[in-house]
């Protein structure tokens, strides 16, 4: 005959051991995050340098399919530009007399032409980085800010293409190389900072707000106007009255700023004396500010590009 054991049935109210949690806090132990959170900056960082290859690849093939439908191809790299100084020589220097008084005026004014050009470009391309991308922002998980900075580099390659053909116009006209060239390379590194950052504001600005691509163009024009490309701002500054305050902000103006630093590497007849005091801490100073500025606030709104 078998004992009966007078075994309790098992029981099922009793609380496990996540029992009492928060989601928040269930979410931190078994290591969960919510999905397209904006990671910390650092982090961020670590994840933008662990893609450059994918940023300088992204840059290279935009730059080669720029101009894949046009006959002459990649011969527009430099034509554009090319043809933008000659329409100013042209209406500026010709028409306007701006060249009154400047030793060396094709290379001062293609010079001017070709840095502008380079902000110019950056920012327009810049704000449309997110919202002219929006299938590959939606698509594939990245960091954003990989987009406006390849096309940051994208028009950084394409200035390096111009400064082949500047070089040419340069001797040309009998400016030759001197050791001041070397100046070229800090001068575009700190105008490419300066640069990314105002596309990296701008496409924060152009994802919520597309339309601002349309307008871009115009508040370019307008700036080009005030930077000293196509006549000189030591000049123009000796002729006019003007408050200290404006004086100064023309001078301080960014686009001028590194206008002129070229302007001096480049072209003998261009001295020290045409440069506002402190430059090259100007020119610091604005790339600092911008490349910091430009990174943190489109850093800030990581999650939200591509929704809505």
């Amino acid at each position: 005959m078998s004992q009966v054991l007078d075994t309790p049935p098992p029981r099922h109210d009793r609380p496990g051991p996540d029992a009492g949690l928060s989601p928040a806090e269930l979410a931190e132990r078994y290591g969960l995050t919510v999905s397209g959170a904006r990671p910390s900056l650092p982090e961020y960082v670590r994840q933008l340098w662990g893609r450059r290859h994918f940023i300088l690849t992204f840059s290279t093939a935009k730059l080669s399919a720029q101009y894949s439908q046009a006959k002459l191809g990649q011969v527009w790299q430099v034509m554009t530009p090319l043809l933008n100084a000659l329409v100013y020589l042209l209406i500026f220097g010709l028409l306007l007399n701006t060249s009154r008084g400047v030793e060396d005026f094709v290379p001062f004014l293609v010079t001017g032409v070709f840095v502008f050009t380079f902000t110019q470009s950056t920012v327009i391309a810049g704000t449309r980085a997110i919202s002219g991308n929006l299938g590959l922002v939606r698509a594939l998980h990245f960091p954003r800010a990989s987009l406006p900075i390849s096309f940051s580099l994208q028009q950084l390659q394409q200035l390096l293409y111009s400064m082949v053909a500047l070089a040419v116009i340069l001797v040309a006209f009998g400016v030759y190389p001197g050791p001041s060239w070397v100046l070229i390379v800090p001068t575009l590194a700190l105008q490419f900072v300066f640069n990314t950052g105002l596309a990296l504001v701008m496409a924060r600005l152009g994802a919520k707000t597309p339309d601002i691509a349309q307008l871009m163009p115009f508040v370019m024009r307008t700036w080009m106007y005030t930077s000293g490309v196509m006549f000189s701002l030591d000049n123009m500054l000796a002729k006019h009255d003007l408050p200290h305050w404006v004086t100064v902000a023309l001078q301080c103006n960014p686009p001028a700023v590194y206008i002129d630093l070229m302007r001096f590497a480049l072209i003998d007849s261009f001295h020290a004396d045409q440069l506002p005091d402190h430059v090259w801490a100007v020119a610091l100073g604005w790339a600092l500010l911008s490349g910091v500025f430009g990174f943190v606030y489109f850093w800030k709104s990581e999650e939200r590009y591509g929704r809505g």
